[in-house]
């Protein structure tokens, strides 16, 4: 009969205990924490799964486009000597060795006018953009300097000099490449190069060779200036890149995509020619050598300048697992605020909410984000988060009717639930503001409690 009475005194304490009820209250929203990390979880798995379907579609149709070139190769001749000495005639003999180097000369004029057609692919819920480009390049290539590595002319082998173009994206190429060069037409083929050594580093854009056969005598800038003017095109997914080689690059840029972001170390002009549009953008670039680290020769070896590149990306502006991520994040703030409604209620009006109950609305609010990661899917942002707030604040409403009866009570669950589903919206809307209106409201909530608990006796039933 004792250890009965005990019980029964212990169901009482946590039946009016306001310590008792703020103790269970905190231990259901730790508990409730757990499947918000998974519901996280699967927002980013669903995310990386949209990446995976947007890299597969950018493998069929073409990589992201990122070119550098046309490059002049030629090579050079230098030369060591070595000394041995004959034991027996004590006579030095002298050997000279001669070694093929290779000198890289980048154009003096770059012009490129590239057309970019881009359409949107969808694979099965996910979408990407990918593109077809068309692109003209003409420019001047001077007379090379060899003076500056006292190469002697007899020593450069002008009959080996070739053409280089380098491209992170040789399958996307849908033409034959023909460049006109001086009095001559040279042809590309790939050339092979081992790139497993950089593979591992992250955001790494391999890079591919190009080259011409030997050029003939009337492409050669021995004496003076040779134009030169090609035309590639090349299917691509997401960006297009060019590095600005030339001493003075100009890039001027036409597309139908109307959500353009301009990437890399070098901005369109702003200028009267440049507009985006609903229809597409325009976009003008010119560069100059100054702007630019790195000169014009190379001799030895040819750096990897793609750091220097600039472009577009073909930005897909909707990013719906981004918001959904953004949403799951003040999960907490919605189950706790939602609970503290809940609790300031029961203990002003002294209803009785069973543990239960409280896990109940609880995971009503955690349903909240499954349906708007799987409507967002199929419909946009807004409808989702319209359809799944608007479920869930009217399942709580109804359920909360069975449990608070008074009117009143219920109607300021769905009026506190419909301000907080929204107050989270605006939040998700803003970047620059976040911060500043996530304080500014929580600072609100904070008043609004602290008024509607001052009347409150927190040492009754402690």
């Amino acid at each position: 009969m004792e250890t009965i009475k005990k019980n029964k005194g212990f169901g009482n304490w946590i039946r009016t205990s306001i310590t008792a009820r703020m103790l269970m209250v905190g231990f259901l929203i730790l508990v409730l924490l757990i499947p918000l990390i998974y519901i996280k979880e699967l927002i980013n798995e669903r995310s990386q799964r949209q990446e995976e379907v947007v890299s597969e579609v950018g493998n069929l149709w073409g990589t992201e486009v990122l070119l550098m070139g046309p490059i002049l190769k030629i090579p050079y001749k230098t030369y060591t000597e070595s000394t041995t000495y004959d034991t027996e005639t004590k006579k030095g003999i002298t050997k000279r060795k001669t070694h093929i180097n290779y000198a890289y000369f980048l154009p003096d004029n770059l012009n490129i006018d590239a057309h970019v057609d881009a359409i949107k692919k969808e694979r099965g819920i996910y979408e990407t953009s990918v593109f077809s480009s068309e692109m003209a390049i003409e420019g001047t290539f001077g007379i090379p300097d060899f003076k500056q590595k006292d190469v002697l002319p007899e020593d450069v082998v002008w009959e080996k000099a070739t053409i280089l173009i380098r491209s992170s994206n040789l399958k996307g190429i849908k033409n034959q490449i023909e460049m006109q060069l001086g009095d001559e037409t040279t042809s590309f083929l790939p050339r092979y190069k081992d790139q497993q050594n950089q593979s591992y580093l992250t955001g790494f854009v391999p890079m591919h060779e190009l080259e011409s056969p030997f050029l003939a005598d009337g492409a050669l800038p021995k004496t003076k200036a040779v134009t030169f003017n090609t035309a590639i095109t090349m299917n691509g997914s997401s960006k297009i890149r060019f590095v600005p080689v030339g001493k003075q690059t100009k890039l001027h840029m036409t597309s139908n995509w109307k959500d353009p972001s301009f990437t890399g170390n070098f901005l369109p002009e702003e200028d009267e020619e440049k507009s985006v549009t609903s229809e597409g953008f325009v976009a003008n670039w010119n560069i100059l050598q100054i702007n630019r680290q790195f000169e014009q020769s190379f001799f030895g070896s040819l750096p990897d300048l793609k750091e220097f590149s600039f472009g577009t990306e073909l930005f897909v502006p909707v990013d719906e697992y981004q918001k959904s991520e953004r949403s799951a994040k003040y999960g907490y703030l919605v189950i706790a605020l939602t609970f503290l409604v809940f609790f300031l209620i029961q203990t002003i009006s002294k209803i009785n909410i069973h543990a239960f109950q409280y896990l109940m609305i609880g995971i009503a609010l955690l349903m909240f984000y499954t349906l708007l990661i799987s409507i967002s899917e199929h419909q946009n942002f807004l409808k989702a988060y319209l359809v799944a707030s608007a479920a869930v604040i009217g399942l709580i409403t109804l359920y909360s009717k069975s449990i608070l009866k008074h009117r009143k009570f219920i109607l300021l669950i769905f009026g506190s639930l419909a301000a907080l589903y929204s107050f989270i919206f605006v939040i998700i809307q803003l970047e620059s503001y976040a911060l500043l209106v996530g304080s500014i409201g929580l600072f609100i909530i904070l008043a609004i409690v602290m008024f509607a608990s001052r009347k409150i006796d927190w040492s009754s039933g402690a």
